[in-house]
This record gives structure tokens, sequence and C-alpha cells, in this order.
């Protein structure tokens, strides 16, 4: 059978909710080791890496079994929700690649002065204090300041932060493309139908 028929559209919608079910479990592993070994102590950037992780499993568990029963109500839910992440999804990995310098260090700066767990972690695994200034009054969770010879992690992030929203950009925009994917193979599956099958089984 060719690429185009029932087989095919079924293995293919298959293989890529299995994609986004390991996915969804690497997230899920990779916060749950994060916090295990003590390096995330912010339960907010946890529980959202988490959340993603379970909201991509539970659309991959409806695409799997919506592709495997072909169940048109399963799979239209399914290609609705996909379409939707896509919209979400591709907006942001845009936006993440279309950020200057002077735009991220603003973002940069209202996501320091918003969290506080998290800005202890990045003081110890960094080994600064303070955004662009530090007051010795103020406390620090990085080892330098028992010495007080510590810098300010601005720079340090700064360094970075294009590096990571590149890449956070181009991840985003390949998940973004196999999601469109997605919609498109269900869209076009939900209206074969199995030349094995009763056809009746199709109404």
């Amino acid at each position: 059978m060719v690429c185009g028929g029932f087989t095919c559209s079924k293995n293919c919608l298959c293989a890529l909710n299995l994609l986004y079910t390991l996915v969804s479990l690497l997230l899920i592993g990779i916060a749950a080791w994060g916090i295990g070994f003590g390096l995330i102590s912010s339960f907010r950037v946890v529980g959202v890496a988490i959340a993603v992780g379970i909201f991509l499993f539970l659309i991959a568990l409806v695409g799997l079994i919506g592709a495997v029963k072909h169940h048109q109500v399963l799979l239209f839910f399914y290609m609705i929700i996909l379409l939707l992440v896509f919209i979400v999804q591709f907006s942001v990995s845009c936006a993440c690649l279309a950020l200057n310098k002077e735009q991220q260090s603003q973002l940069l700066e209202v996501g320091w002065n918003n969290t506080n767990s998290a800005r202890q972690d990045i003081e110890r695994n960094l080994n600064c204090c303070g955004f662009r200034n530090f007051n010795s009054n103020e406390t620090c969770s990085a080892a330098c300041f028992k010495v007080h010879q510590c810098s300010t992690c601005a720079h340090i992030i700064e360094e970075y932060s294009g590096m990571v929203l590149r890449f956070v950009g181009g991840i985003g925009l390949f998940f973004s493309f196999t999601e469109i994917l997605g919609v498109w193979l269900t869209y076009r599956y939900r209206n074969q139908k199995d030349a094995r099958a009763n056809p009746s089984a199709f109404l």
C-alpha cells in the first residue's frame, strides 16, 4: 500500500504520538531529577515543567488511542487541541528568536525581580549575587558571598541568554512543525476508510 493510504497514515500518527509521549516523560523526568539533586528548589518552575509534561502526555495518549481505534471524536478533539498548541508554540518560538539584546535584558530583569526561589538557585549555581547591583546587607546563596568577592549575575546570565533563547526557539519551531504535520495527518486519516474493515464502521 502506498504511503498515502490508511495504514501509512495510521502508522505515522502512532509514531508521532509515541515521540510526544517520550518527550513528555523526558520533561517530567528532568524536572524530578532537578529537584531530586537540589539543582532546582523552585516548585513553580518544577510544577510548570511537570504540568507541561502531563499535558503533552495526555494529548499524545488521546492521539494514540484515536489513531489505533480510528475513533472519529477523539481524532477531532486531538486535531483541534494540536492546532491550538501549534499556534501558541509557534508564536512563542518566533518571539524567542526575535528578541534583541535590550529586550532580553529587560525580560531577564523582570523575571529576576519576580522569582525568589529561582533567583537563589541561579545565585548558588552561577556563584554570583544580585542582578545588576548587590547590597552586602542582603543575603545570597552563592559560595562567594562568604568572602564578599561576588560579581553580579546580569553579565553571566546575559552571556548565555541569547544562545538559550535561540536553542529554545529552534526546538519550539521544530516541534511546532511536527504539530502541524500531526494536524494534517489527523485530518487526512479521519476521512480515510480501512479497506479491510466493514465500511459501515466508518460512519
